[in-house]
């Protein structure tokens, strides 16, 4: 029987979702972390793009920044997943529909890692599909989006000044002992 004063999630949390800015190292992280845990691991940009037959910068130029979130948004809502390590895109806290579904799913883990990390980490975003308003700077988005991920987490583990393996062993230390995460599929 689970705890209950380690998650106010159901017995059948069994992933960890990563939320967190552009460059903030979750699908990195994602993949050391399922590796670490013995989980498997779901990217869901790529599932995104997969839905969608192209990029995401291709969604962004052609349709518009919304339409991304709305694609994101329905990849997210019919994402059914068991044992794994989620890495969300960006905005995929844009959708409170979205992310209650995740949040009834697993442990939501927000890696927080300031501006300045984020401006020297991604370069140039304008060829990385970010879900912005043409006319919003990145500090307006990293301000917005800063509010929502601290929303959502029930975790949130500070990113700057570490590696990628010393971000990996931080969730880990704080992941709750006694969730199904643990428990084999």
């Amino acid at each position: 029987m689970t705890d209950p004063t380690t998650t106010a999630h159901s017995d059948e949390v069994s992933n960890v979702i990563l939320i967190g800015m552009p460059g903030s190292g979750k699908s990195t992280v994602g993949v050391l972390l399922a590796k670490h845990l013995g989980l498997g691991f779901v990217d869901t940009d790529l599932l995104i793009q997969e839905h969608a037959g192209r990029t995401l910068q291709h969604i962004v130029d052609h349709d518009g920044y919304q339409a991304l979130r709305r694609i994101e948004e329905q990849v997210l809502l019919e994402l059914n997943a068991d044992h794994k390590v989620i890495s969300t895109g960006g905005s995929a806290v844009y959708s409170a529909a979205a992310m209650d579904h995740l949040k009834t799913r697993g442990v939501v883990v927000f890696l927080d890692i300031p501006l300045p990390v984020v401006i020297e980490r991604i370069g140039d975003h304008s060829m990385r599909g970010i879900s912005r308003r043409p006319d919003q700077s990145l500090e307006d988005l990293f301000e917005e989006r800063h509010r929502l991920y601290q929303r959502y987490a029930d975790l949130t583990v500070a990113g700057e000044g570490k590696t990628q393996d010393q971000v990996c062993q931080a969730v880990v230390r704080q992941l709750p002992t006694r969730s199904a995460l643990f428990r084999a599929p």
